[in-house]
């Protein structure tokens, strides 16, 4: 009887476990993690150069909860807050950074989820779009670059209608100075995109993950009439296009090409000289995990 009990404490022992690590494996976090890293011929921002052309390593970071609320945070090089802004070059103070610039940084957060079994989902949430470095401000006539946007999303199969909606005074540089009296609050983006999963129709094999991009999207900067500097008479509102193909490989890595082109006018949006508007390509190397 003593052996007997001994021999089934001994079992106990060695069996507890692996029942305490089945519990472990089976307890599943409300928290999941997403993120990517990628390389990129140049950062296009709704039809508009970031970087005059040259490539940009971009990459984000997002915390999901089952709940549906998510936070996140993204990061490019750019470097239009150090260009020289408008039709004089030499002035090498017409800039909106005297120091910095180079780096934006977006941190937003918001709430997705379906709407039942209609095939429907939603998003909504707030953007902070950060510039880190030291702005030459308002009395030197020139408006804030950092900008905040709410946002909200339909999304249904491959298609997606968004809406984004500037809370902040300033919008990218356009705003309240001393010359100028009225602020960018109210600045929106509409925009359609589409996603279209190509490789559905290819099978499998190498292209089952191709998929076509196309997008249209509209800025409309608010108290635009104000925001008429010397140097340009224009309006800063315009409408972007895009169209591209992009393939994911099930190892995460996804390769891709699109062509962007706006209708915006070449004297608001010129910096060192160059018009940041015009019709262009890029290409993409990304690694999501």
């Amino acid at each position: 009887m003593r052996k007997s009990l001994i021999t089934v404490a001994v079992l106990g022992a060695l069996a507890a476990p692996s029942f305490v690590f089945a519990a472990e494996k089976e307890t599943k976090s409300d928290f999941t993690t997403s993120g990517s890293v990628g390389l990129f011929s140049q950062y296009i921002f709704r039809g508009l150069t970031q970087t005059d052309r040259d490539p940009a390593l971009q990459g984000n970071f997002d915390i999901n909860h089952t709940s549906g609320l998510y936070l996140g945070m993204w990061g490019s090089n750019v470097s239009w807050p150090r260009g020289i802004y408008g039709p004089n070059v030499s002035d090498t103070t017409a800039t909106l950074y005297s120091k910095g610039g180079n780096l934006e940084i977006d941190i937003y957060g918001g709430f997705k989820t379906d709407l039942g079994k209609s095939g429907v989902g939603i998003d909504v949430g707030v953007l902070q779009y950060y510039y880190p470095g030291t702005e030459r401000g308002r009395n030197a006539g020139w408006a804030k670059v950092n900008t905040t946007e709410v946002y909200g999303a339909l999304n249904y199969g491959w298609l997606q209608a968004k809406y984004s909606h500037v809370v902040s005074k300033d919008a990218w540089g356009f705003g309240k100075t001393n010359s100028v009296n009225e602020d960018a609050k109210g600045t929106y983006y509409a925009e359609l995109n589409a996603n279209v999963p190509l490789g559905e129709y290819i099978g499998k094999g190498a292209l089952s993950g191709l998929s076509l991009m196309a997008h249209v999207g509209r800025q409309e900067f608010k108290n635009e009439n104000s925001f008429y500097f010397p140097g340009y008479t224009e309006s800063p509102s315009y409408t972007d296009y895009k169209i591209g193909l992009q393939n994911a490989f099930d190892n995460g890595l996804n390769v891709g090409a699109y062509y962007t082109d706006t209708d915006a006018k070449m004297s608001p949006w010129t910096y060192d000289g160059k018009f940041i508007g015009k019709e262009t390509g890029t290409i993409f190397l990304q690694k999501t995990f």
